[in-house]
This record gives C-alpha cells, structure tokens and sequence, in this order.
C-alpha cells in the first residue's frame, strides 16, 4: 500500500533521504528539483516502510489508506508524476556533503539576519559542525518569518515546519537576537566585527507596485499586508479594511491570492483556534463579502498557483471555484506541448483540475472566481474604491516561444469595493549593504555578495533565500539554497579568506559591548 505526499509538503527533501528505495522525486540532484511545486512518491516502488512519514516536518505524508476525500487528487497527482520519463536514479539519494571546518585557529562565528525558513536552515548547515557559533537576528521580537506570518492561518500543517526550526535553535551555539533592526540597533560593520562572517536571509518583503490610475484609494492594498493583518503581524495590526461590499478583487493568481481568496469567503468558525487576532476573526464574521475574483493577464496555463494550493482549494467546505468558460485559451506553444505528451507536469495537473472546476455555486455557498486574460488598466472612485476596470486581452506567441498577452480593445467594468494587489514580491535595500534595485536582490555570486551586479566581492558578507535568487521556490528550496551559500562561506573561511574576530564571551548584545 503506498504513501502518498499531499498538500502540505513543503519540498524540503527530508523524506527523500530518509527513503530506503529512492522512491521520492525529484531529489535535489536532480534538475528539476527547484523548479517543483511538490515531491511525488512512486507507487511502483515504495515499500510502505513509513521512513517518510517520520522525516516529514510538515505531516503532508500519507499512506493511501488513510486518505481523506480532500486529499484523493494527491493519489492521481503523485502517480501521474512518473508517466514522464524520469532521470536513472540510483539505489539511494545522493547526499550533498555537509561543508568541513577545518582551519583551527579560532571556531567559527556567523551572524545571521532574518529568522525565516532560509535562515533556519542556513544555520543548521552551519551547526553541523562543532564548535560554530550562529547568532540569528531578527527585527521582530517572534522568529521564522513567513513560516509564521506568511502561512494561511488553516494550513495547519505547513505551519509545523516551525517545529524543525525551534529543533534547529536548541542546538548548542545557537543563539537568538530579536527586536533588534539591522541598521538602527546594530550595522552591518558591527556584525563583522563580532563575527567572521554575516549572512542575510530577509526575504523578498515589498509588492511589485500597481501602477494605474487610482492605486492609491483607500480599498487598494496589497495582498501581502492582508495577510499580515489576518496572521497578527505586529506591524500591521492597525489596518482596517472595508469588507462591505459583496464583492473583492485580487489582482494575480498565485498562491498568495488563492490564500486570501478563501480566507476572504471561509466559515470563520473555521478560524478560531488558529493565530488570526481577535479584531481579524470579528472583522471576518462581520464581512459582505459573497464572490471573490482572482485575476489572471494571461492564460489559464500561465496560472502561477501551484497544484496542491489549488487541489486544496477545491477541497474547501461551503466554498465554490468557477471559471467563465469563455476565459479558457491555450497558447499555441502550450497546444503543441500537450499533442506531444511534453507539458510539464505541474502544467498538465493545473489543467487536469481546472477542467473540474464548476461553474454553478452552491444555494448558500460563498464563491471563488477564476477570470483570465483581464489586465487592469484603472481603479473607479473617488473617496474610495467603487470598481475596478480591465483590458480584455488575448494571448500570442513571440518568435522565441514565449507566451505574450495582448489588449484586444475591448473594456470590462467590474464593481467593488475591495482590490487587493499579489502581482510578486522584490527585496528592500539593507543600511550598509549592496543592493540591486534593478532585480530587487543583494547582487550576489551564487550567495557571496558583490559591491554591484557583476562587482568585486564584499568580504564576510553572504545571501540566501529570496534576497538572494528573487522571488522564487517554496519553503524547502530554500535548503538547498542555503547549503549552497553555506559551503561557499566555510570554504572562504577555511582558505583564510575570512578576518579573525575578537572573541566577545558575552554573544546576547555583542554590539552593545564594543561601545563600552
């Protein structure tokens, strides 16, 4: 009886080198490792040992036995995965050596800035050696940023990954710093002198800005902070939103939006006991809001939600998706991909549960909307946000098989009085740090920082996660991102490139001894 990954996994590849049989793909050897929404487990090969289930940190494992009616499609998902053709593998997963500290003049020191899962994971990378010390600073006073704040308050299982991370901060030199702004409490030079290196893990924070007439009316925000308000994040608990209206508008379609979507029509009693606030919940319970549209500029195989955000999202109690039929165009390269068996298979999966998609909604049933091929072009009102009007567009193919949208000149006009904004995410300029604002990163050379793109190295100083690549991955990717700018930092340190540190005995406020 074979098991099967589900919604929850976070791609971190722990099951994969706990499995006996090589059964769990892709592995990240393998090229299409950072690119997957999920991992699949063969059922032709797995022995039904449960090795996964225990290395999961996120529970998303299960046998098939046990599988919930919300959690069938993950059954065809994972089975579908190996009708392509898949990469020789051999009896066991190569595993990527841990990095060896070898100079012995003086145990390593590393600060870390940020406490998110690319953090996290950068420090365990580092503690597996003995004798590091990792000191993890972060602006707010919880730790593990987007695996508390950014995780949609029902996804319960995902949100377990922080049960690995507090393992990772139990481990001896470890030592966290919170409250404390790179910048204002501390520089980025005060780090270096205290360690021998820093590397920074904050995130990609900001939205991509919406530039139309009337973005900035109140009932114009972006997704992001919406969530941060539902989630209790501290900086955005003053927000108030207007949730009046019958209907709101999110503009993109990724995983982000389809959180808020469902967030926005759910039952709130399926909120409480969750870490949505008090004045959420409320303001939650209290909302108009019946129909919500998730708006697309291109096709329906251009969707940037991944399959297992949307198969559970179908999965909803008291939530109905609909898609205007109208609204289903393939692009020419997508056609001739399908025709020959070569689309991809997270592609091949999206439209595989589009295509179940009703487009009738339940008596009493709230609803999701899927539209596609709109662009927006202005925000109607004047004190406040009453509509919202989109280009319709059609899709076509540039000379190098990329898929383009182009206005065909007719106008829609849609009522409402809530437009949230999830069009993707750039990073924010550190004080005293190299930035790429072209990019939105801290330009970088597979994680050692450049003074500028393509520059000359900055010493000590090192990236992972999305500050580092952009915006990409989910939260296991950035694993083996960091085990990457991890081994480039121990061989710096190792070859002497790295400056020896005055050893401060006191590691909780380092920056506070050198001013004495």
């Amino acid at each position: 009886m074979p098991h099967v990954v589900t919604q929850s996994c976070c791609s971190d590849a722990s099951c994969v080198y706990a499995c006996p049989v090589n059964c769990i793909h892709p592995t990240p050897d393998e090229p299409d490792f950072l690119t997957a929404e999920m991992l699949h487990i063969d059922p032709m090969s797995c022995v039904d040992c449960g090795a996964c289930v225990s290395a999961c940190p996120v529970d998303a494992i299960v046998p098939k036995s046990k599988l919930t009616d919300a959690q069938l499609p993950f059954l065809t998902i994972n089975a579908d995965f190996y009708k392509q053709e898949r990469p020789k593998k051999p009896l066991l997963a190569p595993v990527a050596p841990a990095p060896t500290v070898t100079k012995d003049r003086q145990p390593l020191r590393v600060a870390i800035v940020g406490s998110g899962p690319s953090a996290m994971y950068a420090a365990d990378e580092l503690l597996t050696q003995p004798g590091v010390a990792v000191d993890v600073y972060d602006r707010l006073p919880q730790p593990h940023g987007l695996a508390r704040l950014g995780v949609a308050p029902d996804h319960e299982k995902t949100r377990q990954v922080s049960r690995l991370f507090d393992q990772i901060s139990a481990q001896p030199g470890f030592e966290f710093h919170l409250g404390v702004e790179i910048g204002t409490d501390v520089t980025h030079d005060q780090l270096l002198e205290n360690h021998h290196a820093v590397i920074y893990a904050v995130g990609a924070s900001r939205d991509r800005e919406l530039t139309i007439p009337g973005a900035d009316l109140p009932g114009r925000s972006s997704a992001t902070d919406f969530v941060a308000w539902y989630n209790g994040h501290p900086d955005h608990s003053h927000r108030r939103y207007d949730l009046s209206h019958k209907r709101a508008v999110i503009i993109g379609n990724g995983n982000v939006a389809l959180d808020v979507a469902r967030i926005l029509t759910i039952d709130p009693d399926r909120l409480v006991g969750t870490n949505v606030p008090a004045h959420a919940l409320k303001a939650l319970r209290e909302s108009n809001i019946e129909e919500v549209l998730v708006v697309g500029r291109r096709g329906v195989a251009q969707s940037a939600f991944t399959v297992p955000e949307f198969a559970g999202l179908l999965a909803t109690p008291g939530v109905d998706v609909s898609i205007h039929r109208d609204e289903i165009m393939l692009d020419t390269t997508t056609i001739k991909l399908a025709e020959t068996n070569d689309l991809p298979h997270a592609v091949a999966q999206k439209l595989q549960l589009l295509r179940r998609v009703d487009d009738m909604t339940g008596a009493d049933n709230k609803r999701i909307m899927l539209r596609y091929l709109l662009s927006p072009t202005r925000i109607l009102g004047s004190a406040a946000v009453t509509g919202i009007e989109f280009s319709r567009m059609t899709l076509d193919t540039g000379a190098d098989g990329s898929v383009l949208s182009i206005a065909t000149g007719e106008v829609e006009t849609v009522d409402t009085g809530l437009v949230l904004t999830s069009i993707g995410y750039r990073g924010v300029a550190l004080p005293g740090v190299p930035f790429d604002d072209r990019r939105g990163i801290i330009p970088n050379d597979d994680g050692r920082v450049l003074d500028t793109p393509g520059g000359d190295l900055v010493r000590g100083t090192y990236v992972t996660g999305w500050i580092k690549r952009g915006p990409s991955g989910y939260i296991g990717t950035n694993k083996s991102c960091a085990q990457s700018t991890v081994a480039h930092l121990v061989d710096d340190f190792n070859k002497g490139l790295l400056p020896d540190v005055e050893v401060v005995q006191d590691r909780r406020r380092p920056w506070r001894l050198r001013r004495m």
